[in-house]
């Protein structure tokens, strides 16, 4: 007893909280959150901070000068801003941007525009055009205001905000619902006015994309390992719903198509057949095409081409390129690649595939087994949907065998 009272004695009288912080840290170590508590945890304000202010075009601007600002930019869709109060938010939602010092509104955005809608905009303008050259129907067809694409698909309508408090867990809600982007306000204050009516007022915004998240994913994959780790077929994100055309369709009816079906790439695959095809898989994939090939062909030079075949097309594009000079006034850094034809195998782990994607910075990679035929297709909602859903699941489990 008395050894045992002096090893007591000898001990020294902890201080304050000594304990209930050596308590903390060991549960901290212990409870060390999962692959969803760590998504909860981390902010969308961490994919804004190196990101431009949103670049848009305001409702007058014509179709020529949106597609220019595109292309200078290097953006697939851009925000289209309107004088506040004459016009419906894009469904349905208000969303301002507000003076920094006093408050009052100074414009509204009122949707987006896609090189894709520019690219249907002028494909029906060239069958409306009848018997006129095709020069003038392209001229005349580039010279009206970017408002009047607005809500041709529902690209455009989708304009969604995220308040940089939002956690990426539920940023990634939305993306794996197919959003592709959102708008993340610069000091926001959101106020609810009617039950069905939400305005968010904002002194800016930034512009955060699915693709964002991605690359914070691969950033992230040792938190995420697991998962990742983990093959595309064995979580689920092989998307077998495939539309593909054929390399002899005329690029006019791929890109209707195209917007008909609210796609902004097609697998080609190889086969005699001209029409479209209702399902790809089984087909051998030989290429990609996306409104990025589009956007690469000079404009002047765009109407002409819309009736070629996708491989004439492609090769037309490809020569073109192939003359850009810094005296062009393209800077030979500036000019974007045509999409690659990126594949991978359903046992591929999700890393690879996510390496694939930010790599050659491509919406999605085709799913091929040995003889290169398509199985189906992982594109960036894939990836989301997967990865939140076995977060999920892996929280569940691990709660479930707590409580046991």
């Amino acid at each position: 007893m008395e050894r045992s009272v002096d090893k007591a004695a000898a001990t020294p009288n902890p201080t304050p909280g000594e304990n209930e912080n050596k308590n903390t840290t060991s549960n901290s170590k212990k409870q060390r959150p999962g692959p969803c508590g760590w998504l909860r945890e981390h902010r969308v304000s961490l994919l804004t901070r190196h990101k431009r202010r949103l670049v848009e075009v305001p409702y007058t601007a014509t179709i020529a000068d949106t597609a220019n600002a595109l292309q200078a930019n290097c953006v697939s869709a851009m925000a289209v801003a309107a004088p506040p109060g004459r016009w419906i938010g894009a469904g349905g939602t208000m969303i301002l941007e507000s003076d920094p010092a006093t408050g009052a509104v100074r414009k509204h955005y009122i949707g987006m525009v896609t090189m894709l809608d520019i690219l249907v905009h002028i494909a029906e303008a060239g069958v409306k055009g009848g018997g006129k050259s095709e020069e003038m129907d392209l001229n005349q067809s580039m010279m009206v205001p970017v408002s009047s694409v607005i809500g041709h698909s529902l690209e455009g309508l989708s304009l969604w905000t995220l308040n940089p408090n939002t956690s990426i867990m539920d940023c990634m809600e939305t993306f794996s619902k197919g959003v592709h982007r959102a708008l993340v306000p610069i000091g926001s204050q959101t106020d609810n006015l009617l039950p069905v009516e939400l305005v968010e007022s904002s002194p800016g915004y930034k512009m955060v994309t699915q693709m964002d998240v991605i690359r914070f994913l691969q950033e992230s994959s040792h938190e995420l390992k697991d998962i990742l780790s983990s093959s595309i077929q064995a979580l689920d994100a092989i998307n077998e719903n495939i539309f593909a055309v054929t390399k002899n369709t005329k690029v006019e009816e791929v890109i209707k198509t195209m917007r008909a079906a609210s796609l902004t790439a097609v697998p080609v695959v190889d086969a005699d057949e001209v029409e479209l095809l209702q399902d790809g898989r089984g087909k051998q994939v030989v290429e990609t095409f996306s409104a990025s090939d589009l956007r690469d062909c000079p404009m002047a030079q765009l109407q002409s081409c819309l009736g070629l075949t996708v491989t004439e097309f492609k090769e037309k594009v490809g020569a073109l390129k192939a003359t850009l000079t810094p005296e062009d006034g393209t800077a030979i850094s500036d000019v974007q690649q045509s999409p690659k034809l990126i594949t991978c195998f359903p046992e591929n782990s999700l890393e690879e595939v996510i390496e694939k994607v930010v790599v050659n910075h491509v919406h999605r990679v085709w799913v091929v087994d040995q003889q290169s035929l398509l199985l189906g297709l992982v594109s960036l909602t894939d990836i989301l949907r997967a990865v939140r859903e076995s977060a999920l699941k892996m929280d569940q489990d691990m709660q479930g065998i707590v409580s046991q």
